[in-house]
């Protein structure tokens, strides 16, 4: 099948009708693609169309996903360069197709060299208006909510990209169900206090009001990554957070040592195997304080914390927070929603929840979340 010949180059900025996902600077030349789930979504005519990408890493490639009026139909990784990708060819030039494309990779901020941008598309037809969503929810989480091991064999243990899904995770899935435009913002190993092997820095709520700021380096800086959020732009109906799976494993390993200044963290155990007092207390007020960022960043939401699908050790100390905050505050749009544990049977890759777990997660939570935006659910 030869090309068409009557492809027109659209630079993202000139693109009236451009769906964009995902937290961003707001710029467009080019569209730089932070988080998991970001990306850009197009109703098209024509025959064909093609994307140009531009990619780097040191590491850590980025992986995305196409999908074509809902269904994923492809999904690769995508090397270091410039250069253009044909999202479909030979289709009915008259019909208008709903094109998605997703980055599957998390924000590396363990590899400042990562980036992907877009910077323009091709058609041989016309762009049309995407229809708008009735509903916005952000997702807040960890390596669970950044889909690693939602796609993979059982086996494999690998920490790579390969392993991430932005489409086959609760989070998709869940505002699919509702048919809601949603936002990601994820990181592997993170808390809400401190990260699992006990670094303070890991930890999400510290990052919140920036664009994506952690990330690290100056080329991310460069890109706006480190840019107050302007988040009037985009304000949810409903926060997500799944935060504390970390936090409670850093209780079970060694203390953190920042080499620079010679200082140590541990949230410690108990020689009875309990959690220390003061520690469990630290991640409760941590949780307090990240809920009042959120409220203040977003004063309409519902603000669900939902946990437990790698197991429930932090659930006591999540409910306490909570209930500590809306006490406080007289909030009682907050709340605690308790996802389905993974199983033998719905483990993925890297011992984290497989595609199966996010799917039964995902119909739990999005019928806990139609309640309440039908305002039907309480505490």
């Amino acid at each position: 099948m030869k090309a068409s010949t009557n492809m027109k180059e659209y630079r993202l900025s000139d693109i009236e009708h451009l769906k964009v996902h995902g937290r961003t600077t707001g710029r467009l030349s080019p569209l730089t693609l932070f988080w998991t789930g970001s990306g850009i979504e197009l109703n098209a005519t024509g025959s064909e169309l093609w994307i140009e990408v531009e990619v780097d890493y040191e590491q850590y490639e980025p992986w995305i996903s196409l999908l074509v009026n809902g269904a994923v139909v492809s999904r690769q990784m995508l090397t270091a360069g410039r250069y253009w990708i044909c999202l479909f060819r030979g289709m009915n030039a008259a019909k208008a197709k709903q094109i998605r494309l997703v980055k599957d990779l998390q924000a590396m901020s363990a590899d400042p060299a990562c980036s992907l941008h877009i910077h323009a598309v091709k058609s041989d037809g016309h762009i049309l208006p995407v229809e708008e969503k009735p509903y916005k929810i952000e997702f807040i989480g960890d390596s669970i909510t950044s889909g690693e091991g939602a796609i993979g064999a059982k086996e494999e243990e690998d920490w790579i990209p390969m392993w991430f899904s932005a489409v086959h995770n609760y989070a998709a899935l869940t505002a699919e169900a509702l048919n809601a435009e949603y936002r990601i913002l994820s990181q592997s190993g993170w808390g809400v206090l401190t990260s699992w092997d006990n670094n303070p820095r890991g930890n999400l709520p510290d990052y919140y009001e920036q664009v994506c700021g952690l990330l690290t380096g100056e080329k991310n800086r460069a890109l706006g990554a480190f840019e107050a959020h302007d988040f009037a732009s985009w304000q949810p109906d409903v926060v997500v957070v799944n935060l504390g799976t970390n936090d409670g494993g850093a209780f079970h390993s060694p203390p953190w040592r920042d080499e620079a200044t010679g200082e140590t963290h541990q949230q410690r155990l108990l020689e009875d195997g309990t959690y220390h007092a003061e520690d469990v207390q630290a991640f409760e007020d941590a949780v307090v304080q990240f809920l009042r960022k959120l409220r203040r960043c977003n004063p309409q939401a519902q603000i669900v914390w939902a946990y437990g699908m790698l197991g429930i050790p932090m659930m006591p100390a999540i409910y306490r927070a909570v209930d500590a905050y809306r006490k406080q505050t007289g909030d009682r749009n907050v709340t605690v929603f308790q996802l389905p544990d993974t199983t033998a049977e719905t483990i993925g890759a890297r011992t984290h929840p497989g595609r199966l777990a996010h799917e039964r997660a995902a119909r739990d939570l999005s019928a806990y979340i139609r309640g309440l935006l039908n305002g039907a659910a309480s505490l």
